[in-house]
């Protein structure tokens, strides 16, 4: 490796650190010392780095993010005030995020939560195809069952069981991704090959005890596509050592909707509709405020039908 290359990767690692953090933060005040104190970066230089990597400003990226989960929670928690969902994202009051909410759905946050969300980029939900093609192994762990149904769609003809588990936190080490990502098989085996080559000489590849995993931060029908946020990842111990632009983060445990598909690489989104639009709307439960990711079980290569073995993993709670 170059050294340009070394520090380059130096950068993305530590401007990674800052995005993992704000991700976990937006309720709390996001000052610049704290955030170029987590990218060991001097307050007078970290905003103009991070925008020339990100490519939108601090202040910007952070308002954003805000905004567009203030939106998921408008659709999802309707016993929620508007004020509270506000405060909950982080914005000082109803006021302040009203005008910014209109500024940037063209509506008022009353229109979007009675519907106004349908004409809007969220209209349906919509996700990802092209996965890694390796063993991932079994499922994390299951420790009780609230709910198990099998559907079959008849007229895609895609098979669904959800059940609702008690997850366990999960460390794994991951490589991300900022842009369109959605039907781009090649961009996932690029990002899960890169990974792997950086696994395989610290003998962290271990299937199928090593699961592989991709996370997504944004919906698409929210997020502007070329902002989209998705990590491809791998277990590994807690204690492994990571530098660059590999990052280490734990995935949250706790109760999720786990949808198990046996699908075409072509129909990932296909997957997704069924889960978050026809069994969710009728489980009694809404997505939980942390990430969706998926959890691949197969090497659809190994699969007499060339099928992908895939848990679509729904962070929820009670309606």
């Amino acid at each position: 490796m170059t050294n340009n290359k070394k520090y380059r990767q130096e950068y993305i690692g530590r401007i990674n650190r800052v995005i993992d953090y704000i991700q976990n933060n937006l309720d709390s005040q996001l000052e610049l010392d704290t955030l170029a104190k987590i990218a060991y970066f001097s307050k007078y230089h970290f905003h103009r780095i991070f925008t020339a990597f990100i490519g939108e400003t601090l202040n910007s990226f952070i308002k954003r993010l805000r905004l567009e989960k203030a939106a998921t929670l408008l659709m999802t928690e309707s016993n929620k005030s508007i004020t509270e969902i506000a405060l909950n994202c982080g914005f000082s009051g109803s006021s302040t995020f009203s005008r910014a909410f209109s500024d940037y759905f063209n509506m008022s946050a009353t229109d979007y939560r009675n519907g106004g969300y349908i004409n809007s980029k969220i209209g349906q939900i919509e996700s990802n195809t092209g996965k890694p093609k390796r063993k991932s192994g079994k499922a994390i762990v299951q420790i009780t069952n609230y709910f198990d149904t099998t559907t079959l769609d008849q007229k895609k003809g895609i098979k669904m069981n959800v059940e609702v588990k008690m997850l366990d936190n999960i460390t794994v080490a991951y490589l991300r991704h900022i842009g369109p990502y959605a039907g781009n098989s090649e961009l996932f085996g690029k990002l899960f090959n890169k990974l792997f080559k950086w696994a395989g000489p610290r003998d962290l590849l271990n299937f199928p005890k090593t699961k592989t995993i991709s996370i997504y931060y944004d919906d698409p029908k929210i997020t502007d596509e070329n902002k989209l946020r998705m990590d491809v990842c791998l277990t590994v111990p807690e204690d492994t050592e990571v530098s660059g632009e590999i990052g280490k983060m734990t995935i949250a445990g706790g109760k999720y909707a786990v949808g198990r598909f046996e699908i075409k690489p072509t129909e990932y989104a296909e997957a997704w509709n069924e889960l978050m639009g026809r069994w969710l709307p009728d489980s009694g439960f809404v997505p939980d405020d942390k990430p969706c990711f998926e959890l691949y079980q197969n090497d659809p290569e190994q699969h007499p039908q060339g099928l992908c073995i895939v848990d679509i993993c729904v962070p929820v709670k009670p309606l």
